[in-house]
């Protein structure tokens, strides 16, 4: 008779995943609010293009005292700003989607592929907003060590 905690196996190797009628309840709200959560960033990746390819049109509306060149390359700066962080937002929103849909399918048709590929999606979403967190806080630090160094310059 081998141990359970073997060093060849481990604990998790001889665990069942038991999914009762309450987790299946909890999973189905999860993946309603999820695909609402997704649509709403939807939305709002589609408004945020739409303020990029609009921003010189908004801008030129607004009485400027600065030259057009400035202000031309100010406004296509922003505009293409706009839209690089929608394309970078619409990642972990599609990802979200995807969970939810995949969840619904999977606890409507009880199909464990599809149970797996949600749960895969919803590790990828967390995936991508974790290091989108370590690239914000680290861009963060960066701007205040300039900041202090420029502090101390003059």
């Amino acid at each position: 008779m081998s141990n359970i905690l073997d060093k060849d196996n481990s604990a998790f190797d001889t665990f069942e995943l038991n999914i009762s009628e309450k987790i299946k309840g909890y999973l189905k709200e999860i993946s309603n609010w999820s695909f609402f959560l997704s649509i709403v960033g939807f939305v709002g990746i589609g408004f945020m293009v739409i303020v990029g390819l609009l921003f010189g049109t908004i801008m030129s509306s607004l009485d400027g005292t600065e030259s057009a060149a400035y202000q031309l390359g100010y406004t296509a700066g922003m505009g293409i700003f706009y839209i690089i962080i929608a394309i970078v937002y619409f990642f972990p929103v599609y990802y979200l989607y995807k969970f939810s849909r995949k969840m619904k399918k999977a606890l409507h048709v009880q199909n464990n592929d599809d149970f797996e590929s949600a749960f895969s999606n919803l590790k990828s979403h967390y995936k991508f907003m974790g290091i989108f967190a370590i690239v914000i806080i680290s861009l963060y630090l960066l701007m205040f060590l300039l900041a202090i160094v420029g502090a101390s310059l003059f």
